[in-house]
């Protein structure tokens, strides 16, 4: 058990489902100590040996705290290891780590009599609270569930894990677009503009949009003016003039834009010099129909990649792709029905679109593939559309991004409203870590587009249900 300490510093009780989100989660409690129960390292053991996607999260997790606990003795471990020296900076932690042995608690110390995991360490947590009073114990865990169990069996604290929260509400996601209200030019005292080729660029002063960031598109209420943010700095901004009509009248394989967002998404995805586009929306606002669109004008029209590779995580998939018969490609198929609706769409008012889909899908070479096998390849010159990305974890995200080698262009889009997976929210879901990471990073543009375009019945379904 962890000695006592000052009332400042607060005990935090760790959940497996952390140490799965964030295998280093144990390092980032700065200068409070913190408690594993024997029943979080009995699952992570489970864990580490199954098929799950999870299974490397784990043994990382099991790995790290090895390397602090492995030269203690076991009234050490039992106490409390320093974390000193295990991370850098001024967040680096000073706390001590400490396991539980909640397997041997006494039946009087228990409020759950049950024997299941969640139990047992909601057990610890209460029996924590109460030796160390008025010490703060904290119970840290991503599962709902657990959070309500906790608090109706009186522990005064339980958490979600925050630390990799970079936003505290999803309202506060970046959109990709700023509107001003009335007319852009009247909010504008100096401007200095020249001309590079056909393009103009304005150079304002930065308080005309203090928050601006690279490739956030400029709109205002008058539909004649649309721009672009080119590059920041303390005193100013270099803004490209697009032009409302210019912008809508941008087109892509027989694609054009519906309305405004969608206009500002397919110059996003067409513009060459952008290697991750992220396109967040409701059902129905176009973001897989925009990506396939842009994606085959610059495979097949334009010749500027090779091929498209089409990948998306489904929690089915996650595990693994089953023993459906057949290829990978056509074990994949099912789950990426809305790549082949979309191909359909584009291609209905062909003589015959059914062969036009296959010979397209030759053309563009189009593959379909599972998250699973993206870990260890190298993508050149491709263009990758990642579908439904809001189910993927900050860690999955990196390992796909990552893969993407020299000339090859990353299209997440994935809707925040529809997360399927256990332990993510709109604010922890990977989506949301890349949309704020990327927000500064001149190779990327993130564009929120709302508005349904589907149908009407979609739309009064959105709006309403």
């Amino acid at each position: 058990m962890p000695a006592k300490k000052s009332p400042d510093t607060k005990i935090y009780v760790l959940d497996t489902n952390i140490l799965l989100h964030e295998p280093h989660a144990f390092l980032s409690f700065k200068e409070h100590d913190v408690v594993i129960p024997m029943t979080v390292l009995e699952e992570l053991d489970y864990i580490k040996d199954s098929k799950k996607d999870v299974a490397r999260d784990a043994r990382v997790s099991i790995r790290a705290m090895e390397d602090l606990l492995h030269d203690a003795p076991p009234e050490a471990m039992i106490a409390g290891v320093s974390m000193s020296g295990m991370g850098a900076g001024k967040d680096a932690p000073t706390g001590a780590l400490s396991v539980f042995t909640d397997l041997s608690m006494m039946e009087s110390q228990q409020v759950f009599t049950s024997n299941e995991n969640d139990n047992r360490i909601i057990n610890v947590a209460l029996h924590l609270q109460k030796t160390f009073a008025p010490q703060q114990v904290v119970l840290v865990t991503k599962d709902l569930n657990m959070r309500l169990k906790a608090k109706g069996a009186g522990l005064a604290h339980v958490e979600d894990y925050r630390t990799d929260q970079l936003i505290s509400d999803i309202k506060y996601l970046s959109r990709g677009y700023h509107r001003f209200e009335g007319n852009f030019w009247e909010k504008v005292t100096s401007v200095e503009s020249r001309a590079e080729g056909r393009d103009t660029i304005h150079t304002l002063d930065r308080s005309v949009l203090p928050e601006a960031y690279v490739n956030e598109f400029l709109l205002d209420d008058s539909q004649h003016f649309a721009g672009l943010v080119e590059a920041v700095d303390n005193e100013q901004i270099e803004l490209l003039d697009l032009g409302y009509e210019r912008l809508m009248s941008r087109h892509a394989w027989g694609i054009s834009p519906k309305n405004i967002g969608q206009a500002m998404a397919l110059h996003a995805l067409l513009d060459a010099h952008i290697d991750l586009v992220i396109l967040t929306g409701p059902a129905g606002s176009g973001k897989t129909l925009l990506a396939l669109a842009a994606a085959l004008e610059m495979v097949v029209e334009k010749n500027m990649y090779d091929k498209i590779i089409v990948t998306r995580s489904t929690p089915d998939i996650a595990e693994s792709i089953g023993f459906l018969p057949g290829t990978e490609e056509e074990k994949m198929l099912p789950w990426l029905a809305a790549i082949t609706d979309s191909l359909e769409v584009l291609h209905k008012h062909d003589e015959h679109a059914k062969s036009s889909m296959n010979y397209i899908m030759e053309k563009a070479n189009i593959q379909y593939k599972s998250v699973n096998f993206m870990r260890g390849r190298s993508i050149q010159n491709a263009i990758v559309i990642l579908d439904e990305s809001q189910n993927l974890t900050a860690a999955q995200l990196k390992t796909i991004i990552t893969r993407c080698g020299e000339g090859t262009k990353l299209i997440c889009s994935g809707n925040l409203a529809q997360i399927d997976s256990n332990y993510l929210s709109p604010v922890t879901s990977g989506l949301t870590y890349l949309v704020e990471k990327f927000k500064n990073f001149s190779g990327s543009a993130t564009l929120n587009l709302d508005g349904v375009v589907r149908s009407r019945l979609a739309q009064f379904a959105e709006e309403h249900l």
